[in-house]
């Protein structure tokens, strides 16, 4: 790692990890935005979908790092910010792949899509903390690549709300850059989630915007006939466990996993539940 890198590591850390968190949850609002297209897609469609988010924030970041990092570090920042990504993503598969995420494919697939969104975004000239026609015309573009991507092209709502998911993350990386927290208010902004009851049978009270982080992720989707459960960790939250902590966690989810999936399973094809099953998640 350069002297540069070593000097920002603790941005390069916090950008990565806004930027898969968001990607995911982006490709769930997707998911929620035209849900009859949902059911159609394959594991690769949603990884397109995934890669395709990464693509806008990797030039997003770009162009904000050239108002905070001084240009002698800048091309040295954003190749320490790929095999960031790559690491923190490698970290993100490991529960459902284990050994058998490979390190050099993952890099060379962030590769890619930092080659791709240079040629699809960088053509477009604007200060990206000030709105412009030229900056709307590169989210739409974006977005249209998005519904296109979810078989759903010209879908007014997918469009809004894959702007809506790529422009919150702005002033979130403008602050890491700034050496500050995240805004509140960013990366929280693209994720929906429903009211959930606590131990008393009471509502949750839901904090400030933006305060709530997902450590631990569950989650059974149907295709056809087939029903899939599986769990992921945060990676931030992965790291700090120690292997027994990660070990017994593992054991514990897989054990949660496997009940609700065949709860889910049980239910899912029954006339009682038809419409939730059209929805494809639990």
């Amino acid at each position: 790692m350069g002297t540069a890198n070593k000097e920002y590591q603790s941005q390069l850390r916090a950008v990565a990890e806004l930027m898969l968190a968001v990607s995911g949850e982006s490709v769930s609002m997707m998911k929620r935005s035209a849900p009859a297209e949902a059911l159609k897609l394959k594991r690769q469609d949603e990884w397109g979908i995934y890669l395709e988010f990464l693509k806008i924030m990797f030039n997003v970041t770009d162009r904000l790092s050239a108002l905070h990092i001084p240009i002698k570090d800048q091309l040295d920042f954003m190749n320490g910010l790929e095999d960031a990504v790559a690491s923190q993503l490698k970290a993100v598969l490991e529960p459902a792949f284990g050994n058998n995420a490979d390190q050099m494919e993952i890099l060379l697939t962030i590769g890619n899509a930092v080659a791709e969104s240079r040629e699809t975004y960088e053509k477009y000239k604007f200060l990206i903390t000030e709105d412009s026609k030229t900056k709307q015309e590169m989210f739409q573009t974006f977005s249209e690549r998005v519904a296109e991507l979810i078989g759903a092209p010209q879908n007014g709502q997918v469009i809004a709300a894959a702007t809506l998911c790529a422009s919150a993350i702005i002033p979130a990386i403008n602050a890491v850059l700034q050496g500050q927290a995240p805004p509140s208010s960013a990366p929280s902004t693209p994720v929906q989630q429903s009211a959930t009851a606590s131990g008393n049978g009471e509502p949750v009270k839901k904090g400030p915007t933006g305060q709530d982080i997902k450590l631990v992720s569950l989650m059974s989707t149907v295709t056809g006939e087939e029903v899939e459960t599986r769990w992921g960790l945060h990676p931030r939250f992965r790291q700090d466990l120690s292997p027994s902590e990660l070990q017994q966690l593992t054991k514990l989810l897989n054990r949660v996993s496997k009940i609700l999936g065949e709860r889910y399973a049980a239910v899912a094809f029954s006339e009682e539940w038809s419409s939730w099953h059209k929805a494809g998640h639990a």
